[in-house]
């Protein structure tokens, strides 16, 4: 089991003057980049990078407090040009272009080994399948913003940057054996324009939110999660420490006669927060009916009756699967699943041409388009559309 990188673990860049020393080490580096993050999501509030670790040949491992340092444009700016190799870009990429980081080019291992249908496909599973290497991972829970960084904790988060070129130069060899490189060129340029979902209505994103029934619970749910995402907000705390959704739930399907209802759904709530939730949920009950929210967004004009898409759908999933396993990858990749469902809900599919155009409207890849819209179009056909 590997417990340190190879060359041990380097001192965190936390000054202007350090990033710029090593910002210059990288920009005199060869090869890729490794990048790898770590958040404390579930802790603080939102999703940002507390470290950020690099790793370039001839630079050896960088690791930069990015909460003491938040603007990286110098990092940036070193790296302009060179790929980036990164483990499941979309969980990093976001909290990098906070720090003003974005990449010129990519490559993502984990979707190198999805498209070569790995079983496992998380970074340690790799690293011990490619290279018989076991990494610990015993710190991947913990809380990144601590200060100062226990160094077991930075030998952690160093080795996930250490492997990261190794397991590229494999995996990108596999790829090539697969006649799949152009699928992954192709995935990993589409990740490039990569950012995180902005949501209009977030608070629909509250688990649970299927067990209420009525407009009158959902704007209770509604007025919740609102202050407790201010209150997150303003003390840096995840908003589920402060009433996590399935209080928030219960709150809005029970009767709420004071504060005390609030804490015997969670009992470690202040009797201050307690006394903020019991007031918001008195005045969401006071709204006259039309400020309340409905049930469910408003379906959308020009769509198929459900059964018509049940019947396309019972067509296409099959042919998607059977493209899949001539493949040797996950479904998924082969299509994004909601976009064969927003293509049966239409209320005329059209012919190969058709759905080659909503596909591309949709963010499919040329190389799914290629493959999926002719067989796509005789599914509708053969559902008799």
């Amino acid at each position: 089991m590997l417990s340190e990188p190879e060359h041990g673990v380097p001192p965190v860049t936390d000054s202007p003057e350090a990033l710029h020393t090593v910002a210059t080490q990288l920009a005199h580096g060869h090869g890729p980049v490794g990048i790898d993050t770590e958040r404390a999501s579930g802790i603080r509030y939102g999703n940002r990078a507390f470290l950020v670790q690099l790793k370039r040949e001839g630079a050896g491992i960088v690791l930069i407090d990015s909460e003491a340092l938040p603007v990286l444009s110098s990092v940036n700016a070193a790296l302009h040009g060179v790929e980036w190799i990164l483990h499941a870009a979309t969980q990093d990429l976001g909290c990098l272009a906070e720090k003003g980081m974005r990449p010129d080019a990519l490559f993502d291992t984990e979707l190198a080994a999805r498209l070569l249908n790995f079983e496992r496909f998380g970074l340690a599973s790799l690293t011990e399948e490619i290279m018989g290497v076991t990494l610990a991972k015993e710190h991947s829970a913990v809380d990144w913003s601590t200060r100062p960084l226990p160094h077991e904790w930075l030998a952690y988060a160093a080795l996930d940057v250490e492997v990261l070129n190794h397991l590229r130069t494999e995996l990108a060899d596999r790829l090539h054996a697969q006649g799949k490189w152009e699928y992954a060129r192709q995935e990993f340029d589409h990740l490039l324009s990569f950012a995180p979902p902005v949501h209009d209505e977030p608070w629909r994103r509250t688990h649970g939110l299927g067990r209420v029934k009525t407009a009158r619970g959902l704007g209770r749910v509604r007025a919740m999660w609102a202050l407790r995402d201010d209150l997150g907000e303003d003390r840096d705390v995840a908003p589920s420490r402060i009433l996590p959704d399935r209080a928030m739930i219960a709150l809005a399907t029970e009767s709420v006669k004071s504060d005390k209802d609030i804490k015997r759904q969670f009992s470690r709530i202040t009797a201050e927060d307690a006394g903020e939730f019991f007031r918001v949920i008195k005045a969401a009950d006071r709204l006259p009916d039309s400020f309340m929210p409905p049930l469910r967004n408003a379906p959308r004009v020009g769509r198929a009756d459900r059964e018509t898409s049940k019947q396309r759908l019972e067509h296409m999933k099959p042919v998607i699967a059977q493209i899949a396993q001539e493949l040797d990858m996950p479904h998924d990749l082969v299509v994004t699943p909601r976009y064969v469902k927003r293509l049966a809900a239409l209320t005329t599919v059209g012919d190969e041409g058709d759905i080659a155009d909503f596909l591309r409207e949709q963010g499919a890849r040329p190389w799914q388009i290629e493959l999926v819209a002719r067989p796509l179009a005789k599914a509708a056909h053969a559902a008799g559309s």
